[in-house]
């Protein structure tokens, strides 16, 4: 499974890569504006290609911020055109921006996949919550979709009037209160809409990456990667917490108690 780092900080996308771990970047423009906002100097263009530029080759994801299909097309076809030659720009298209339930406007995400698809340009497909948003945005040309694990976790709870933190885990198999089982049409969970969402593409053959979003902490990212997740992406402060263990600690304490004098001066 690949990671993206989810972030638009340049030092913590720095440390991502010069650990070997990052296979790409996820931004917003919120996340944009607050890294920029730490530098002196430096303007929302130049930063970009400053992420493109440590990204390499890497797909990093650049966010629309209109909200009907005309809107987005243009602004997709302007974000690749500015910076398609400094990296491998994706535009990020909600799959479905309308604000309300049965608007006119639920179609204008996938028509907005369809055209920057038609010319050549790799669509991350976002705010995924069911399997079948992801089917249509596959079939409608996305490059990759997203269906959001954590916020789904989140909702869950929230329907069931349960008090969480943000980085508390649910139960991938889903969980039972008052001896119901909780789910949203038929998703038990995050990590079960990111399998379902990875079974219905691959069933169907479809070329389209599930990228495993919204994951809040390791054990989410595990299980993304187990139930076929090809990528996910992940906040710097998890991809951290995914090297720790206490026995690894303790080991490494034991190591260096064990030094022999005579090896580590060997020439």
């Amino acid at each position: 499974m690949k990671i993206f780092i989810d972030t638009a900080d340049l030092d913590e996308i720095k440390k991502a890569y010069g650990w070997g771990v990052a296979d790409g970047v996820t931004t917003n423009p919120s996340l944009l504006k607050k890294a920029v906002g730490k530098r002196e100097g430096v303007d929302l263009k130049q930063y970009i290609k400053e992420v493109l530029s440590v990204a390499g080759n890497t797909p990093v994801s650049l966010e629309v911020t209109e909200t009907n299909s005309e809107g987005m097309v243009r602004e997709g076809l302007k974000l690749h055109q500015l910076f398609s030659e400094d990296g491998n720009v994706n535009i990020k298209v909600p799959v479905n921006p309308s604000f309300e339930m049965e608007s006119e406007s639920d179609f204008e995400g996938l028509k907005t996949i369809k055209a920057l698809a038609d010319e050549g340009v790799p669509v991350n497909c976002t705010l995924v919550f069911t399997p079948e948003q992801a089917l249509l945005a596959a079939k409608s040309g996305a490059t990759y979709v997203s269906p959001f694990a954590g916020r789904i976790d989140d909702l869950l709870r929230c329907n069931a009037k349960l008090k969480y933190g943000k980085t508390d885990y649910y139960p991938a198999e889903g969980l039972v209160e008052d001896h119901v089982l909780l789910e949203d049409n038929g998703i038990l969970s995050g990590i079960d809409l990111v399998q379902q969402c990875v079974e219905l593409l691959t069933y169907y053959d479809l070329n389209t990456q599930v990228i495993a979003a919204s994951l809040r902490n390791t054990r989410q990212v595990r299980e993304a990667a187990l139930v076929g997740a090809h990528i996910a992406t992940v906040p710097p402060k998890v991809i951290s917490a995914m090297l720790r263990h206490v026995k690894t600690c303790e080991g490494m304490q034991k190591f260096t108690e064990d030094v022999v004098e005579e090896y580590a001066n060997l020439k």
